[in-house]
């Protein structure tokens, strides 16, 4: 495992995508009755996953035989809150360049004849995710919580480090391979440090919400994405989620229950008059031993736990200090725990008004991976050409034919269930 870990913080710029044309010639096929129109360089292998935001398939990037994994995500402009978090996502990705963090290869552009309704993602693929681990049967020993949660812990000191707070960890948003290296995914939620921006309502799946966010708090901090690696690491060593909660009210009794009531001190971290007023009126609680939850645990990882799951966001143990615990000092490479570059700059977002205001960032994103592109896109806008459609041709059949074949071969493929 300490092989593994000489690797991590090394940058991809090596591989990084030059500024070359490429041939735009498109293949069609069907992945669970969705079409993806791509590149014929990229040579599809079997669907992977299906979401609220997109289909993903696996692929072979035949120009260098690496293996990528397209995403897809259908109608991307029609609903302008979640067009905004598909664009952020993007640009953040863009932005990041580390080991822990999921690798953009790609923006691929659709078909220029097309209307511009759908966005394509080319990702660094990736063989599972840490919540499909967890609900296995594979063994998981200390060693493999400890590097998870170092791996994890150290994505975020380079996200945190961008002026980022990621929003919404949780074991499906971590991937994993076969080497047990682990990649933060999924930052459609994410946002400044110094934003004041109440999105409360859409951040993080509730299991992974620290109280401050339950609350309804505006003015958290990135202390919440350690509560959510408190939470994950809780999951790690029981197998199962900590507080799977039903809904707010029953998110936080549970939390209590463990953790014990909040003091005086700790509401004070409550902004939100009406949460702080409800939870002065809670009756008392003691807090519960964690090593009676998980009797079998290493000792140091109860008191990490238990140092990422204070109630007062100003107490909870920071990235940096959490990187330095005795639990994880076994893997600890201070040297590849980088930080990153410049801080990202979430003001582009102030300009989002309209369906086309985004499409024209969107457009911006796809060519800083194609830049041949602007003057392709320049050339048939000024010949009215751009999203009119394809012009007749005589013969047809040979290229149905292609589709069809193509189509015939990947629909075939069924999704495996989780």
């Amino acid at each position: 495992m300490s092989g593994l870990l000489t690797r991590i913080g090394r940058s991809r710029k090596s591989t990084e995508k030059k500024d070359k044309v490429r041939d735009v010639k498109k293949r069609a096929f069907l992945i669970n009755a969705c079409k993806f129109v791509i590149d014929q360089k990229y040579e599809p292998i079997k669907p992977i996953g299906k979401g609220a935001y997109g289909v993903v398939c696996s692929a072979k990037d035949s120009t260098t035989e690496t293996k990528v994994a397209i995403k897809k995500i259908t109608d991307a402009f029609e609903d302008l809150v979640d067009a905004k978090r598909i664009l952020r996502e993007a640009k953040l990705l863009q932005h990041f360049d580390h080991e822990n963090v999921v690798s953009l290869c790609d923006m691929m552009n659709p078909p220029l004849e097309e209307p511009f309704n759908d966005v394509y993602m080319v990702l660094e693929l990736m063989d599972t995710d840490m919540e499909r681990i967890i609900c296995s049967n594979n063994d998981l020993t200390d060693h493999h919580v400890q590097y998870f949660i170092y791996q994890l812990l150290r994505g975020l000191k380079y996200i945190h480090s961008g002026k980022v707070i990621h929003r919404d960890l949780k074991p499906g948003n971590l991937l994993l391979n076969a080497d047990c290296d682990l990649k933060i995914c999924d930052f459609g939620l994410a946002r400044g440090v110094k934003d004041d921006v109440d999105l409360t309502k859409y951040v993080v799946t509730r299991w992974y919400r620290a109280p401050e966010l339950l609350c309804s708090c505006i003015d958290y901090t990135a202390a919440i994405d350690v509560w959510s690696c408190g939470c994950i690491l809780a999951e790690l060593l029981g197998r199962k989620p900590l507080w799977p909660g039903q809904d707010y009210i029953e998110q936080i009794d549970m939390i209590i229950s463990n953790v014990g009531s909040p003091t005086d001190e700790d509401l004070e971290s409550i902004s939100n008059v009406r949460a702080n007023a409800y939870l002065k009126k809670l009756p008392k609680k003691k807090k519960m031993p964690w090593e009676k939850t998980f009797p079998k645990a290493n000792p140091q990882a109860i008191d990490l736990l238990d140092k990422m799951l204070l109630f007062d966001p100003k107490k909870r143990i920071t990235v940096e200090d959490a990187l330095r615990h005795p639990y994880l000092e076994e893997l600890a490479l201070p040297e590849t725990e980088t930080k990153c570059h410049t801080q990202f700059d979430f003001s582009f977002e102030d300009d989002l008004h309209t369906k086309e205001d985004i499409q024209d960032h969107m457009w911006e994103e796809i060519f800083k991976s194609r830049p041949f592109l602007r003057e392709v896109k320049q050339k048939m806008q000024s010949a009215g050409t751009l999203g009119k459609g394809y012009p007749k041709k005589k013969k047809k059949t040979e290229k149905k034919d292609d589709t069809e074949k193509i189509t015939k071969g990947i629909h075939s493929t069924r999704l495996g269930s989780k």
